[in-house]
């Protein structure tokens, strides 16, 4: 019960602050949107540049790391495109927006304080090495494969769907900044002593100010209809791809205690804003994973706590 109340609870209500307050019109949708912007366009990518710089690429760079989340995570993507399909007999189209929100974990905005507060900040190396691939390949991903799906039958060439790709991908400025950090860290160039605190400092306002505006976001997320879908999409993410992760890394991949903690909390996060995001660019079942990024955030104070219960 520590846990809930210590780990979890804390970062919940931050998000429950932000709830509260659009919720009681002390911030305006304006405002919400304006503190997601920071937070998103620029105090997050400080923060994964500044990470992902001092990052020990070939201590934490482990393919059995890698291998036990994202099959999970692919995994979680192909269960809920088939119930999405074969269950509810969704649209194709539909069916892959709802498979991307079953794939697209909160890793960065849910996982990385959450694994802080339970295991200190010495423990996310882990963390920051799945949030480095995460972005690119997952949106690489379900862009390929909608731009697939909505292309059959109208000859989109190999290298136009590539470019689309390419550049939907490094607009982003979380990549950007992922980016940025790997050219000082391969490069080994030291940033002046002026600029690397500036960096800093807003790296701090990062966390706190994602998920301030994390609440004021999810006021607006009503959920309604389709609730076997959203069932599903909130099982499969809090549950299904969690536990691979956790048989994987414990009985495949052989992770130590650091990396399973990492990797199985990052998993175990409700979908992520982007899941809704995504949707919301392509104007399919934006119901569904609006509803899902909501629900599944609430279930998430539970199911957190039972992982961090499970894990050693």
């Amino acid at each position: 019960m520590s846990a809930l109340i210590d780990v979890i609870l804390p970062v919940f209500l931050v998000i429950g602050f932000g709830y509260a307050a659009a919720r009681a019109g002390l911030v305006s949708d304006l405002a919400v949107d304006a503190v997601m912007r920071f937070a998103q366009n620029f105090a997050v990518p400080c923060l994964l540049f500044s990470s992902i710089a001092r990052l020990d690429l070939a201590a934490n760079y482990d393919l059995g790391l890698f291998a036990a989340f994202y099959v999970g995570a692919f995994t979680g993507f192909g269960l809920g495109f088939a119930g999405a399909r074969y269950l509810a007999r969704r649209p194709v189209e539909d069916c892959v927006a709802i498979g991307f929100a079953c794939l697209f974990s909160n890793s960065l905005l849910l996982g990385l304080p959450i694994t802080e507060r339970a295991y200190g900040p010495e423990a996310l190396a882990a963390n920051y090495a799945i949030i480095s691939i995460h972005s690119p390949l997952l949106y690489g991903f379900g862009i390929t494969v909608m731009e697939l799906v909505r292309s059959r039958g109208m000859g989109l060439s190999k290298a136009r769907l590539g470019r689309q790709v390419v550049t939907a991908i490094f607009r982003q400025p979380l990549v950007i900044g992922i980016s940025l950090g790997f050219v000082v860290n391969l490069t080994g160039l030291a940033l002046p002593g002026a600029l690397s605190a500036a960096v800093e400092m807003m790296s701090r306002a990062a966390l706190p100010t994602a998920l301030f505006g994390l609440g004021g976001v999810l006021l607006r997320y009503r959920p309604e209809g389709d609730m076997k879908l959203i069932g599903m999409v909130t099982m499969i993410s809090l549950i299904v791809h969690p536990g691979i992760v956790w048989l994987l890394g414990r009985h495949v991949a052989s992770l130590d205690t650091a990396q399973i903690r990492s990797a199985v909390v990052t998993a175990a996060m409700a979908p992520g804003v982007n899941a809704y995001l995504f949707s919301n660019v392509y104007g399919v079942a934006k119901r569904v994973t609006a509803s899902a990024v909501l629900i599944a955030t609430g279930v998430s104070i539970l199911t957190t706590w039972f992982w961090l219960q499970l894990l050693p």
